[in-house]
């Protein structure tokens, strides 16, 4: 990625012109950049340990891929040909090695640290690492990267490397074949369009080929900056992962490293940029919550400090060029952006696993530094044992045989990994299914609490490995919009050709509900309708949130659901009525009640349900079979009750107003007295962190009838 330090001179072509013209300075190495990957990095790395933000070094680091990569394709292009196979061959040797090497530590620290359960997980972002398709794995799943914790993802950092691996296979197949078009074109081009087009011929293929892509990259610009900016305000959680969202950045760089060798700043404006540029970088995150507004404009700030500094040291020789500029080319700082990337790929996972180790979100000091200096040992050896064997070519220092032991070591590791996580993931997906009708007798569920059935010896179902299969039924059938669809999908169940209706809507924790209605929709003749959104209770708010970011898509929905609430006319609306409380037990935001609200206006008869706990220690959410699957019982992997429910239901002093609203709880047929286990009546009670199984809410159909029984009167 660096540029290189010698450039071959064009070749002039014949017509009537001059030879072509070359831009000055274009062969200087930047050192100065180099230790500016370095600084961006090592932000990455305090921010992600200590203040658990994100600080802007990624989109730096873009910009300076973009700028590295497209100045080497310009130059190959100068010399001859850009060379589509050599140069991926020569862009995996230096990224892939040092990413193997992390991904089988992290697969082994997984399999020694982390129950089973997680395994899975694991070896589908290895591969998606591996692959370079990280983050189109996280933006499906819209994953928080707000900050870590143990419940996070060792490996998901590596969705940069696959943007930037994305990225640069696009500008190398856009510089690539523009640079044969240029060459093609003036090579038969006639001497009438010599005459006609003179510049043409002034310039020559390397000039022709500069201006293209200054224009086809700077329409990618405008158009994914646009895209991003819009993508900010309607699914951030997808933006922030997606590679046309991020375009911009590298090719901001790309567009730079066509330019600045023609861009000559007078002295002041080069300091007054290079230190605008470094303190812009500094104070960036903490002035903009990255995670909730990047790649959207507010990574101008990012990107425009990298370009200023580049800028800055364009075309002068590093002694001359701006005081900040010269500092970042000190050989503290070139050793440390010689050895950023593999800094950034060893320490998230290495956070992660620490904070799984001692239960916390954030490392403090003591731990934190531990981790910076464990991280640093590691890059040191990776980037000194790994990467420069494989890219340096063989000298006295670094013998062929070097080059020859890292190459088979890192590919027989390379094999074994992809080997072993494929092989993982067909054998497990053999044990994920859903649990068919469990025997009462042997698997009472809720019955063992609201009515002391006898609860003999059982192996518990559905197993850990089967849990993540058995859902409630509308994810099964795909009838739940997810996190990134704004359409409104209904579906039917319980009894679907009856006359009474009601309507389920609201988020995942209306739908889990949904095999329990199920059996009662066909015993007592009723039919479900189902309006359900991930991540979206129903809102009437202007600015509906989801993990912290904007979620307009739920607005957007849920105007949608209740106009066809109010044009439908359902028997009764079923939905929730509280959520979890931050500091503990639950609550009942306003906004539940402004909807409430919304529905009465609406002439609708609403059954709110209060939910069920979701298991967290400490702030953290954890799984239930993640804590089974490490040794844990049903009881030890629990809450206490007092830390999941409020002692009275939240939701019985607001609803008070509500004549038409009534309220239900069936927290004592999930949770005892004193505790909310993980299991009961042989049932396992959650498939993830607050989501009942399907096994466990078809158990709670009998308590769920007799509190519906008296409010719908139908049977």
């Amino acid at each position: 990625m660096s540029i290189s330090s010698t450039d071959q001179p064009t070749t002039p072509e014949s017509g009537p012109e001059a030879a072509p013209v070359k831009p000055a300075s274009a062969g200087t190495y930047r050192l100065d950049l180099d230790g500016l990957r370095g600084i961006a990095i090592a932000l990455v790395v305090a921010f992600h340990i200590w203040f658990g933000r994100v600080s802007g070094g990624v989109d730096v680091f873009l910009v300076l891929s973009g700028f590295f990569f497209t100045g080497m394709l310009v130059r190959r292009s100068d010399a001859g040909a850009v060379g589509v196979p050599a140069t991926l061959k020569r862009t995996l040797r230096r990224l892939l090695p040092a990413m193997v090497v992390v991904l089988c530590a992290v697969v082994v620290a997984a399999v020694v640290l982390m129950p089973h359960t997680r395994w899975s997980d694991i070896a589908s972002q290895t591969l998606a690492s591996l692959f370079y398709y990280q983050n189109w794995y996280l933006a499906l799943s819209w994953s928080d990267y707000l900050a870590a914790d143990p419940s996070v993802s060792p490996l998901q950092h590596l969705w940069s490397m696959s943007v930037q691996g994305q990225s640069y296979l696009g500008m190398l197949l856009i510089v690539a074949t523009v640079a044969w078009l240029c060459r093609t074109a003036i090579r038969f081009g006639s001497a009438r369009t010599a005459v006609r087009f003179p510049i043409l011929h002034r310039l020559g293929p390397g000039g022709v080929l500069r201006v293209a892509l200054a224009v086809i990259f700077g329409v990618i610009v405008v158009a994914s900056f646009c895209y991003a900016a819009h993508g900010v305000s309607t699914q951030q959680g997808w933006n922030y992962y997606d590679t046309f969202a991020r375009a911009w950045e590298p090719l901001a760089g790309a567009l730079l490293a066509l330019a600045a060798p023609y861009v000559h700043l007078p002295s002041l404006i080069r300091e007054g940029f290079a230190w605008a540029g470094i303190a812009a970088i500094a104070v960036c995150g903490w002035l903009v919550n990255g995670s909730s507004v990047f790649p959207g404009p507010a990574a101008l700030i990012p990107v425009l400090a990298a370009a200023a500094l580049i800028l800055a040291g364009s075309g002068r020789a590093t002694s001359d060029q701006p005081m900040v500029n010269r500092l970042l080319a000190t050989r503290p700082m070139v050793k440390l952006g010689s050895f950023a990337y593999a800094l950034y790929l060893w320490h998230w996972p290495i956070l992660i696993f620490y904070l799984g180790e001692v239960h916390q979100r954030r490392a403090g000091i003591l731990g934190g530094t531990v981790i910076i200096a464990v991280s640093l040992v590691l890059a040191y050896a990776t980037n000194r044992f790994v990467e420069e064997p494989l890219r340096i070519r063989a000298t006295p220092t670094l013998p062929a045989r070097a080059r020859i032991l890292a190459g088979v070591a890192v590919s027989t590791v390379g094999v074994l990994l992809l080997a072993s996580t494929l092989a993982w993931q067909w054998t497990n997906s053999a044990n994920a299914h859903a649990v068919g009708e469990l025997d009462p007798a042997k698997y009472p569920g809720a019955a063992a609490l609201t009515d002391n059935a006898l609860v003999p010896r059982a192996p518990m179902r559905p197993t850990v490995q089967e849990a993540p299969a058995d859902i409630a039924y509308p994810t099964r059938d795909g009838c739940i919009s997810d996190f990134d669809t704004r359409t409104v999908i209904t579906c039917t169940y319980g009894d679907k050709n009856a006359p009474r209706v009601l309507a389920v809507v609201g988020n995942s924790h209306a739908e889990h509900w949904i095999p329990a209605l199920q059996i009662l929709g066909e015993q007592h003749r009723f039919r479900i309708e189902v309006f359900l959104k991930m991540g979206c209770p129903l809102t009437v708010a202007d600015d509906a949130m989801y993990k912290g970011q904007h979620n307009p898509d739920c607005r957007d929905w849920s105007a949608e659901v209740l106009d066809r609430l109010a044009a439908e006319k359902p028997d009764w609306v079923f939905t929730t009525a509280t959520r979890p409380a931050d500091n503990g037990g639950d609550e009942v935001p306003q906004d539940y009640v402004d909807v409430w609200s919304a529905l009465q206006d609406r002439g609708l008869h609403v059954v709110g349900i209060r939910d069920t706990p979701w298991l967290r220690r400490n702030g953290i959410r954890y799984r239930a079979i993640d804590c089974l699957a490490g040794g844990g019982n049903r009881v030890s992997c629990g809450m206490k009750r007092d830390d999941a429910l409020s002692p009275e239901n939240p939701a019985a002093g607001p609803a008070a107003a509500f004549p038409n609203l009534h309220l239900i709880d069936l927290n004592n047929a999930v949770c005892e007295p004193d505790q909310c286990t993980v299991v009961e009546g042989n049932i396992l009670i959650y498939h993830d962190e607050h989501h009942l199984t399907a096994s466990y809410s078809r158990s709670l159909a009998p308590e769920l009838g007799k509190q519906l029984e008296p409010i719908l009167g139908w049977w």
